[in-house]
Formats: C-alpha cells, structure tokens, sequence
C-alpha cells in the first residue's frame, strides 16, 4: 500500500498532473450542465435552425 501511498502524492505535486486534473473535472462541469439544460439547448438550437430556415426561404423565394 506505500507505494500506491507514494505514487498518488508523487500524482498530485507534479504540475502535469494537476493540469489533467483540472481539464477533467471542466469537462465533467460541461457534461452536467449540459445534461441539467438538455431540453432548453435543443429547443434553442431548433428555434434558431427554424429562423434560419425561414430566412434562406425568403431570400430563395
């Protein structure tokens, strides 16, 4: 178990590692947020999609 002991501290003083720490809990925060708001972003995209869509048939009309 010392030397699980060892290279988890040796883990967590080095720089890199920290720096893989913190890109990972970022996109952990991005995936929640994005599961908390899933239906609120596709009604968003779908309503831009259907405005875009309205604006290409006016100028092609």
């Amino acid at each position: 178990m010392g030397k699980w002991t060892n290279q988890i501290r040796k883990f967590w003083r080095e720089e890199e590692g920290l720096g893989t720490l913190e890109i990972v809990l970022i996109i952990a925060v991005v995936i929640i947020l994005a599961l908390l708001f899933k239906d609120w972003i596709i009604s968003l995209l779908q309503k831009l999609m259907g405005d875009a869509d309205d604006k290409a048939n006016e100028i092609f009309n």
